[in-house]
């Protein structure tokens, strides 16, 4: 089955929060005019085939979100997973997800996100197999995407993963004509890699930093030359339970990392703020010391910092188990840097752990 973008209100309904039993692994986004999007993906019982993604928006600052405004749907035989909101230079909202077991990367665009009807480009590909993260503009203008082919016959649920027929790594692709081609340029293969999720960061010295996912915490690796080369990988120093961060530039010039700090798990979810580069981090506002609280995405608007992640997906259940014993949560915290700096809320419209979506059903 090709994929279906669904947009027909409709439609959508079999998409509904009514309808999923788990969900996660979310990504944010904010336009110009602030109107916040948020994308999860759900199907099924687990992360198997038959995952689908969805869209939400919010046009309260995040207090509030809709049901599905839009659907990605591959059908029962593949699974439509990891999706990643990005707004580029050209203020241009990009839905990326990725397919699997046909290991692709695709994604749609919406010209003008601030528009009462949003109106979506047809269906593209980019190289790679997943790309979890937001892309960035290199020093040379470029923009830089973060996809990734994991390694051989790595697997999430049922789906398969890569078959051993592509090279595998933390990739650099580089777009210099708004996306209408991209070029590899360099790749970092780290040791104890797992999913890869990896980040790039540009540093103000020129050079471009690569974060990534690993069973020991974050690796690290650095290009001298905008991403074609690498220096061999080493252990950041960051630690975590082998899961998703969160790190990039604010437009203080500081550095956000948002990770588990002080961890038994996936729980004590933190923003910290680095004012030297990445050599060190203060403030450490504490956004949720539960546990099962995962995956953070990030963007900046206005003065404020918007956090997504979830809680207790529900996933990984057995078919008959009730699965309202998991809070099925996506949560938002919209903070400030002063906020994150004094590591405590300071700044009256902050607030933490905001409802993105609830899910209620039982099987």
């Amino acid at each position: 089955m090709s994929t279906r973008f669904v947009t027909e209100a409709e439609a959508l309904t079999a998409y509904g929060s009514d309808q999923r039993l788990w969900q996660g692994i979310p990504s944010v986004e904010v336009t110009a005019h602030g109107r916040v999007f948020a994308t999860l993906y759900s199907g099924g019982v687990t992360e198997q085939n038959g995952n689908f993604s969805v869209l939400l928006t919010s046009t309260d600052g995040g207090k509030t979100f809709s049901e599905p405004v839009a659907a990605v749907d591959v059908g029962t035989e593949e699974r439509a997973y990891d999706s990643c909101l990005w707004i580029d230079p050209r203020g241009r909202l990009w839905y990326v997800w990725a397919v699997m077991p046909q290991n692709r990367i695709e994604y749609v665009l919406c010209e003008d996100p601030d528009a009462e009807i949003l109106r979506w480009s047809g269906i593209g590909e980019i190289p790679g197999d997943v790309m979890l993260n937001k892309p960035v503009v290199g020093q040379d203008g470029a923009w830089l995407f973060p996809t990734a082919v994991w390694k051989d016959h790595l697997t999430t649920g049922s789906a398969g993963g890569n078959d051993g027929t592509k090279a595998t790594g933390a990739h650099v692709y580089a777009t210099e004509d708004g996306g209408r081609s991209f070029t590899r340029r360099g790749t970092v293969i780290a040791r104890e890699r797992w999913f890869d999720e990896h980040m790039l960061l540009p540093m103000k010295n020129g050079d471009l930093e690569m974060y990534i996912r690993t069973a020991y915490g974050i690796g690290k690796a650095v290009s001298h030359d905008g991403g074609y080369t690498f220096d061999p990988d080493t252990d950041s120093g960051l630690g975590g339970p082998n899961s998703r961060f969160y790190v990039g530039r604010l437009s203080s010039g500081n550095i956000l990392l948002v990770n588990h700090h002080g961890f038994r798990g996936r729980d004590h979810l933190t923003a910290m703020i680095s004012r030297d580069e990445g050599k060190t981090f203060e403030g450490y506002l504490m956004l949720d010391e539960r546990n099962n609280v995962s995956y953070p995405d990030v963007k900046e608007h206005d003065g404020n910092i918007y956090i997504i992640y979830d809680r207790e997906r529900g996933a990984h259940y057995r078919p008959d188990r009730d699965y309202s014993s998991a809070a099925r949560e996506i949560l938002l915290a919209k903070v400030t840097e002063a906020d994150i700096l004094a590591g405590r809320l300071i700044t009256p419209t902050s607030a933490l752990r905001q409802i993105v979506s609830k899910l209620t059903t039982k099987q």
